[in-house]
């Protein structure tokens, strides 16, 4: 559901590039989590999952990576604001049928914005990370369907999808 009345916050009066001001926002508790898909072959898929890559354990290096870029967020996009993150957590889902991972990003802080952004960046940067370590097997992988599950605290309140 789309809010009628919404502006948009990172465009000044002029149309120019804005950075929010949070200064008086009081700090709340605020969590975000997305997810996102990466399809992969078969064999592929096999190696993920038995890790048996030439390039190591990679679902333990997109766990770190999604998490660093989750922390990287701010130096990525460039009007989000620095954040000292609480909680940065990485979920893989291996889905047989399909020889796809659902990756999914939980990013928690005590803060004056939301963590929306840090969520999908941790996702993309895990899912990409995915993508460089096993496309030696599978050039022809498809990361897919990122987008943010729910957000808590701040002003807009709570939602999910």
């Amino acid at each position: 559901m789309q809010n009628q009345s919404a502006v948009l916050t990172h465009v000044n009066e002029h149309g120019k590039a804005n950075m929010v001001d949070v200064t008086d926002k009081n700090i709340t508790q605020r969590q975000a989590v997305a997810e996102g898909y990466i399809t992969m072959s078969a064999q592929a898929f096999s190696m993920l999952k038995d890790n048996t890559h030439a390039k190591g354990d990679v679902l333990s290096i997109a766990r770190i990576a999604g998490i660093q870029g989750a922390k990287k967020c701010s130096d990525l996009i460039p009007l989000c604001h620095p954040l000292m993150l609480s909680k940065v957590q990485i979920d893989f889902q291996t889905l047989d049928d399909a020889n796809k991972v659902r990756i999914q990003a939980l990013c928690k802080l005590a803060g004056q914005t939301g963590v929306e952004m840090e969520a999908l960046t941790a996702v993309s940067v895990a899912a990409l990370t995915l993508f460089d370590m096993c496309k030696a097997v599978d050039p022809h992988m498809e990361i897919s369907d990122i987008k943010v599950l729910s957000k808590q605290g701040g002003k807009s309140g709570d939602w999910s999808c």
